[in-house]
């Protein structure tokens, strides 16, 4: 047999061998000493436990999930992601710690001072406790991360969802480009917002020149689809991170 068919035939017969150990991801991924590992993130990561992936300053850590199932393949394990999670947080805590006391729950809440309108990062949010949860309590910080503050926050006050909105990515007064497209047609105008919009919003534009209004949805900063890619878009929305 030629070298080059042998090493074929080698390669193929020594590929089941080679596949990654499959693991499952925790359902609530914890750490006590501020360095993730690979046994922390996932069941079944056996040798692997010990292999450290990330390290967690504060009290949350959010991963990305591409990044983390990178790492697992780096060290012979295999995390399908079936779930098509894209951030994985992992809160202080220890797999054999009893639950609360009696009477103190755990909750979110916010790092520091937040201002009206702003963004809520994974560093703004820490686990504390209380003496019990409000009913309109934020229950996973990844529901959190990238929402605005409707008013401003003080640091410590319990998240709650009915001080966040989706952040603006367009404000009214704003010089705004809408993209019409159908097909293998499209066209581009630039207009003026009539409102505030988040990413998914419809809102609409005012062509300055013939003052007519055109209905549109805001795709991001400064840009809006308008026509059927507009109904389009907001049918396709997919939520922007996982419950975990």
């Amino acid at each position: 047999m030629r070298p080059v068919l042998l090493a074929l035939a080698l390669a193929a017969l020594a590929g089941p061998c080679l596949a990654g150990q499959s693991v499952a991801l925790k359902p609530e991924p914890v750490d006590s000493d501020g360095v993730v590992t690979l046994g922390e993130l996932f069941e079944g990561a056996g040798s692997q436990s010990a292999v450290p992936v990330a390290s967690k300053p504060g009290a949350t850590v959010v991963l990305d999930a591409g990044a983390v199932q990178a790492a697992a393949r780096r060290a012979g394990l295999d995390w399908a992601n079936a779930e098509g999670y894209r951030r994985i947080i992992v809160r202080t805590g220890s797999a054999a710690a009893a639950g609360p006391a009696r009477g103190n729950v755990e909750v979110l809440t916010y790092a520091r001072n937040l201002n009206a309108g702003e963004v809520i990062g994974s560093q703004d949010l820490i686990w504390g406790k209380a003496a019990a949860a409000p009913a309109d309590a934020v229950q996973d910080a990844a529901g959190a991360i990238g929402m605005a503050a409707r008013r401003p926050l003080r640091a410590g006050a319990v998240a709650m969802t009915r001080d966040l909105a989706a952040a603006l990515v367009i404000k009214v007064g704003e010089q705004v480009t809408v993209t019409w497209r159908d097909g293998g047609v499209s066209l581009v105008l630039q207009g003026k917002a009539t409102a505030n919009a988040a990413v998914g919003d419809a809102f609409a534009v005012q062509n300055p020149a013939s003052k007519k209004i055109v209905q549109a949805v805001a795709t991001g900063p400064g840009q809006a689809l308008a026509g059927p890619a507009a109904d389009r878009f907001q049918a396709g929305r997919h939520p922007q991170i996982a419950s975990r």
